[in-house]
């Protein structure tokens, strides 16, 4: 199920890495974004009504041979085109220009000098961008002029003098670009005629009725982990379908500490038809002698369709899996079929096999987690649900590194608990994104009592982020780390060393495996 509002923008993928963050800042214009595959074909855009039509950056240049490049009759459209960076000098390309490699390439801030007033620059004539290019345009299309210069690009600015096609060689979808959010704010307003109507309530209604028309008379089944996106999703369904939907949470032996129990008090506060399967030991033994994480990852979602179409069966009637599939998780299990690489399968996306006996419900695949949670306000679902931090579908598997055993979760389940216990007692929870342990699968030298052990390795990984497609290291106070090592080495058997995890991502992802 898609949900697809009427007012739209669509962004073409050609690899760059902040392609999902052009998204983010048209949605936070409260204009719907979509990504789609740099080979999209036209009747497939013209399918999807776009308002505007976004090309985003990406690392190759136009003039190599396996150059990703889109279908030419786009730009015979009558929908506005904003190119960046390489969706720029593609434009340029693609109409009759020349693109060449730069003599002197233009990496990071420049000042940015607007020659002309235009809908797009709306006033501004002389602002800070962030630019990140090897390649100019050499010569332009003969429709096109250049409006706006740095010190090193004639050409950093470009439109075509009759139709609403723009093209730009910085950023603006990045924080070094301060007014690069008022930029793309007059793209979509004033050149794109959008108007700000994307918002919850929008797009609760528009699911409602995806849903009704889906799954119409039927009966669901819903995959329920009491995490935001799969708790917000089962609520959503329900409110369309009612005791149609049954909620199967299952305890696949690699939960967290005490979380089967809070869970099923979660889930039954809110009204849900819920169903528990204890299938620990089941799954458990599936990864036994299993290293890879991508391998753990595609076991664990096969066990999990595996089990909910035998729950599906013994219910009689039920046609539909609901699962809590959001944004992110497409996009890095590299679903988009754009250019964007695959991080990791997720286990509800790349690790479900070829055949079902169910058909998908995901309400959600469209939606960021900020937006997930936002989604969960407007169905009333408490703070302390829509609060708790990301926990993966495979959960401790893949927080284990190397083989997953009962006495390696055992362990790593008291050491998270103490972190978690720490971070609240802080008051840091809510302030941070995701905060927990990691088993390094790596032994050390330690020294207790005059004695010398040699014990595992623990990592602490804590982030801050808004959307989980990126984040920053989170910065936890001393004291805090402190309290969390001591309180580990001292209580937690077998464990004589913490490491703090400062990565951010990119170039690292929050979980490890």
């Amino acid at each position: 199920m898609s949900i697809l509002p009427r007012e739209k923008i669509l962004i073409l993928d050609f690899g760059s890495q902040y392609t999902q963050l052009i998204a983010r800042r048209i949605r936070e214009l409260h204009v719907f974004s979509e990504i789609v595959p740099f080979s999209i074909s036209v009747a497939e855009i013209i399918a999807r009504k776009p308002s505007g039509i976004i090309l985003s950056g990406g690392p190759a240049s136009v003039y190599e041979k396996d150059a990703p490049l889109c279908d030419k009759e786009l730009f015979s459209l009558s929908v506005p085109v904003l190119g960046i960076c390489y969706g720029m000098q593609l434009m340029a390309h693609t109409l009759g220009g020349l693109v060449a490699k730069s003599t002197r390439r233009e990496y990071g801030r420049a000042t940015l000098r607007v020659k002309c007033n235009t809908k797009l620059f709306d006033g501004l004539s002389e602002i800070p961008v962030w630019m990140s290019h090897g390649d100019r345009i050499e010569k332009l299309p003969d429709e096109f002029e250049a409006i706006a210069v740095t010190d090193h690009s004639v050409a950093a600015v470009i439109r075509d003098r009759q139709r609403p096609f723009y093209g730009l060689q910085f950023h603006p979808e990045v924080s070094h670009t301060p007014d690069g959010t008022r930029i793309l704010k007059n793209f979509i307003y004033s050149i794109c005629s959008c108007k700000p109507t994307w918002d919850m309530g929008l797009f609760l209604k528009e699911a409602e009725q995806g849903i009704r028309e889906q799954i119409g008379e039927g009966s669901a089944i819903a995959a329920i982990s009491g995490g935001v996106d799969s708790t917000v999703a089962a609520v959503l369904v329900q409110r369309v379908i009612g005791k149609r939907l049954l909620c199967v949470f299952v305890d696949n032996g690699l939960l967290r500490k005490n979380e089967v129990q809070m869970v099923l008090d979660a889930l039954h506060s809110l009204g849900l038809n819920v169903k528990f399967v204890d299938a620990g030991v089941d799954f458990v033994s599936k990864l036994k002698q299993i290293q890879d994480d991508e391998a753990k990852r595609k076991i664990i979602g096969q066990a999990f369709i595996a089990l909910f179409e035998r729950e599906a069966h013994a219910a009689k009637g039920i046609s539909y899996l609901v699962q809590g599939t959001v944004y992110p998780d497409l996009i890095e299990s590299g679903f988009q079929n754009g250019l964007s690489a695959k991080i990791k399968t997720h286990h509800n996306v790349g690790g479900l096999p070829e055949k079902m006996n169910l058909s998908l419900v995901e309400p959600l695949r469209l939606l960021f987690k900020d937006e997930v949670r936002k989604l969960g306000a407007e169905l009333k679902i408490p703070d302390a649900i829509l609060g708790r931090h990301p926990f993966p579908g495979p959960g401790l598997a893949i927080r284990i590194l190397g083989e997953v055993t009962k006495e390696r979760l055992d362990r790593l389940r008291e050491v998270d608990a103490i972190v978690e216990e720490e971070i609240r007692a802080a008051m840091l929870y809510d302030s941070v994104w995701q905060a927990f342990a990691v088993d390094l699968s790596v032994k050390s030298v330690g020294v207790m009592g005059d004695e010398r052990t040699y014990d595992s390795v623990m990592a602490v990984r804590a982030v801050t982020s808004v959307d989980g497609m990126t984040a920053d290291w989170a910065k936890i106070p001393h004291t805090v780390l402190e309290s969390i090592s001591t309180r580990i080495t001292n209580e937690v058997f077998g464990v004589n060393r913490v490491v703090y995890d400062i990565s951010s991502k990119p170039p690292s992802t929050i979980e490890w495996g």
